[in-house]
């Protein structure tokens, strides 16, 4: 039997503050690097450098919504590397994050937002529970990214994975 390990807010979440810095750029937010190269990938300087300037998550989406030339084909082909490298920079310059992160070894991450058939599961976690993931309706790209970049930063941070994981067993 798979084991997940759900979350809509918190330290995993695109939403939440965790400064980090990614091709010379400091980010307030995952949210806020995603809307950023959204708009970096359509050419939408003026929408990018609004993204940079606002600290609101919601505000950041909302921006990004905004994007001037969007192609949902070619966003289709870069978000998930764009989510990819905005991730694996976030965890892997916040510690502290990165030993949340570490935390759910083992386990498939899944984004169990209600309102996001995308990132998420369309489902809340309870709902999720209560179906096979197989029927659940949402892609739940965010959480298969991040289980990603968790497997590969536990490679690079052997100590620091070892040390998370003997934590967790106590």
């Amino acid at each position: 039997m798979r084991k997940f390990k759900f979350f809509w807010s918190g330290p995993l979440s695109q939403w939440h503050r965790s400064d980090f810095e990614l091709d010379g750029i400091t980010f307030v937010t995952a949210e806020q690097a995603m809307m950023y190269l959204k708009a970096q990938l359509f050419k939408d300087e003026k929408i990018a450098s609004r993204i940079l300037k606002t600290p609101d998550p919601s505000a950041q989406k909302s921006l990004g919504r905004k994007v001037k030339g969007f192609n949902e084909k070619v966003w289709r082909k870069n978000r998930e590397e764009i989510v990819y490298r905005v991730s694996y920079a976030k965890f892997d310059q916040n510690k502290g994050l990165r030993r949340t992160l570490f935390q759910s070894a083992g386990l498939q991450l899944v984004e169990a937002s209600p309102v996001d058939r995308i990132w998420g599961i369309g489902l809340s976690a309870r709902d999720a529970q209560a179906r096979a993931p197989e029927t659940w309706p949402g892609l739940n790209l965010l959480g298969k990214t991040l289980t990603r970049v968790r497997d590969e930063l536990m490679t690079v941070y052997p100590e620091h994975a070892a040390a998370v994981a003997k934590e967790v067993e106590i």
